[in-house]
């Protein structure tokens, strides 16, 4: 799973926020590992220099393999409340994509059994 991170030009994209970013993304995302070909996050500062009290701005996006991609969005405080966030939201939206892909797989298995 490729982790591509992106900001804007009020969020300093070090080299510390970017391992952060990442850590805490595959391991919030980790059991979609072998699923996943990409995950693009996208960190804004939704009101610039005048600040704000929850202006910063996640959009996370998953790409799974052979499949649409899914976003989630989550604001808040801190970069890290933000990120953590939209992982979060992320995460339950892979889990009930793939639960009802393996409830779909399951119902074709019953309505075509294996004659063999």
């Amino acid at each position: 799973m490729h982790i591509e991170i992106n900001t804007d030009r009020n969020i300093d994209g070090d080299v510390d926020l970017r391992q952060q970013v990442v850590e805490d993304v595959e391991v919030t995302l980790a059991r979609f590992g072998e699923h996943l070909t990409r995950i693009e996050v996208h960190l804004s500062d939704v009101n610039g220099d005048k600040g704000g009290a929850a202006d910063v701005r996640c959009v996370m996006e998953a790409r799974p393999a052979g499949q649409g991609p899914l976003a989630a969005t989550h604001q808040a405080a801190t970069v890290t409340e933000a990120h953590r966030g939209a992982a979060s939201k992320l995460s339950r939206l892979l889990d009930s994509r793939f639960s009802r892909l393996e409830a779909r797989r399951g119902r074709e298995t019953i309505r075509n059994p294996d004659p063999g």
